[in-house]
């Protein structure tokens, strides 16, 4: 049964620290690999796309403390989870989509995601990837670390098995509903592109997740 994104995360707000540590292949590398690749001078201001409950600004804040980041979330809960774990810290937090919520243009000095883009088609990503090519500084990038398809026909399944879920289930609106369907690394390249941004490059994979760094 699809559940609706923010709902699925609220119920699993117990134990979701835990979950992810230990049931996620390779979710002790690619946490802290992904943020030592995030800048490191004093004051950078970052932008966390569905931030959850902190894991990776956890391995971010002990590398630089005195970072600014706006993180985005649909789970009122995680925020409220990400608050409790940095209360000293300067973190500001947007309860919403980040298909919706505002970023500015060229405010921050680098962008990060992790575990959340996998849920969306490509054309899907490139308005969002315009926008967040926009909101960055000049000499700005992104952190994409997310588990990928392997295969185009990997991707196709995937899309196909969320189309008739909802068929079956009758969902016609257009909330956000939890099912992934991870592109493919060439297709995730291809949406940064078509965005703007000027290069894209593979930092590092752990079998079917990937570091892709996205220059503006």
């Amino acid at each position: 049964m699809l559940e609706k994104m923010s709902d699925f995360f609220e119920k699993r707000l117990e134990g979701y620290d835990a979950h992810m540590r230990t049931n996620i292949a390779s979710a002790t590398e690619f946490y802290p690999f992904t943020a030592k690749c995030l800048p490191l001078w004093e004051n950078c201001h970052i932008l966390d796309l569905g931030c959850g409950t902190g894991l990776e600004l956890e391995e971010y804040y002990a590398l630089n403390p005195s970072a600014s980041v706006t993180g985005i979330d649909l789970s009122h809960g995680m925020l409220s989870a990400l608050r409790k774990k940095f209360p000293d810290k300067n973190l500001h937090l947007i309860a919403g989509s980040y298909f919706a919520v505002p970023f500015g243009e060229g405010v921050f000095d680098a962008a990060v995601s992790v575990e959340s883009l996998h849920h969306f088609t490509k054309e899907e990503k490139e308005p969002l990837y315009t926008r967040l090519y926009k909101a960055l500084k000049a000499t700005g990038y992104f952190l994409l670390t997310d588990y990928f398809s392997l295969s185009e026909e990997e991707e196709r399944m995937h899309r196909r098995n969320l189309m008739t879920l909802m068929a079956e289930q009758g969902i016609k609106d257009r909330v956000l509903y939890h099912y992934d369907t991870p592109l493919t690394v060439e297709h995730e390249t291809e949406a940064l592109l078509a965005a703007g941004f000027s290069s894209v490059e593979v930092l590092n994979h752990w079998e079917a997740t990937f570091t892709l760094k996205a220059m503006k």
